[in-house]
């Protein structure tokens, strides 16, 4: 998933080549064996209910006996990544898929010990793998961040991206044209634990007047968690080799849209306040208090203009946006009563009305 140099302390407070074994069986044909490395999370499940759909085999690979039991009629295996993987020994798997790999000398730990055993390994990496987000029209041959120090294994602000690309690097290094290695963006939908895009329609869905990050037409980039989980079955069942970004595509949806839709679906009377860019930027916010929007102009100017192309060549689907928000709502209203009242991204009421105080006084003074 992608995480902006402002969110990264935040979250971490809170993932067509020749098969191994003889010929690759088609999707319709004979079920896949696939090892999940976590899946109890954001992504896993998603993806756990796209391949059941199509009768795949799903095994789950955690430390967590308690978040394993979400799948009680699935094969757990338990171990952890940092050396005790015991549990996956003498089993082969059609395809592996790595949505918890975050430090590269424990993703080498599994993807060698699986190398042998595994006739595809597909590894959830994110756009923050890139070195240089300023431009737009990134695509997949753009150049990967490096790591100042190869021996960290620290996450922090500065080292995400780095790792991401470094555990890229030893899977690619592993398995050769086995592998498949996803770059999403924001990650959005029901179960999103970051609230990063759930901020925006429960915020609209509250009504008032509201703060609107800089102009109306600035895009915004993301892609659902489904149509994630459906492209990493797709991966799985057509072995889908190479590096691909996953993204609703450039400029497809915009600020404003997404402001619109929500407030159309929760049918709120909501006034948008829009509070330029400037203003926005010279508040040096910390953490996820703009979620989703970029600046225009700067070190994460390209975010939002990321080229999903090659995946949308193999099949990428997107679901409108009326359907995310309107899901996002729904999902959001069953949460527990503590997890509705205080989101993790976005600004309290009591921020907002503080900061268009300011951003009006900062105009009679300019005026």
């Amino acid at each position: 998933m992608f995480v902006n140099r402002r969110e990264i302390l935040q979250l971490l407070a809170i993932a067509t080549s020749a098969p191994l074994f003889g010929q690759r069986a088609n999707a319709a044909e004979k079920p896949l064996r696939v090892l999940i490395l976590g899946g109890t999370g954001f992504i896993g499940p998603h993806t756990i209910e796209a391949l059941r759909r199509s009768g795949h085999r799903i095994t789950l690979f955690n430390n967590d006996k308690e978040s394993a039991g979400k799948f009680p009629d699935l094969e757990s295996l338990f171990g952890d990544r940092d050396g005790k993987i015991e549990a996956l020994g003498g089993r082969e798997w059609d395809v592996v898929i790595d949505n918890s790999g975050y430090v590269p000398r424990l993703v080498k730990l599994t993807a060698d010990a699986l190398k042998d055993r595994v006739g595809h390994y597909i590894y959830i990496s994110s756009i923050s793998a890139y070195a240089d987000l300023s431009k737009p029209g990134i695509d997949e041959d753009h150049p990967l961040a490096t790591l100042k120090d190869p021996s960290v294994e620290k996450v922090t602000n500065e080292t995400y991206g780095g790792l991401k690309a470094a555990c890229e690097n030893v899977v690619r290094a592993a398995y050769g044209s086995r592998y498949t290695v996803i770059r999403p963006s924001y990650i959005v939908g029901p179960g999103d634990p970051t609230d990063r895009f759930t901020y925006w329609p429960v915020r609209v869905s509250q009504g008032g007047e509201m703060l609107a990050p800089g102009k109306s037409g600035d895009p915004v980039q993301f892609i659902d968690v489904r149509d994630l989980a459906g492209f990493i079955a797709a991966c799985a069942e057509h072995r889908y080799a190479g590096n691909f970004n996953l993204c609703i595509p450039p400029r497809s949806v915009s600020m404003g849209q997404l402001l619109d839709s929500s407030r159309k679906i929760s049918k709120a009377g909501t006034k948008f306040v829009w509070v330029d860019e400037k203003f926005i930027e010279a508040q040096n916010f910390q953490g996820n208090e703009i979620p989703i929007w970029s600046p225009t102009q700067g070190e994460d100017a390209g975010a939002a203009l990321i080229t999903s192309a090659r995946a949308v060549a193999k099949g990428l689907k997107f679901r409108p946006l009326d359907v995310t928000v309107s899901d996002t709502l729904a999902w959001h209203a069953t949460r527990p009563p503590e997890r509705r009242e205080k989101l993790r991204a976005g600004l309290t009421m009591e921020q907002e009305r503080a900061l268009l105080e300011k951003w009006r006084q900062s105009k009679k003074s300019a005026a």
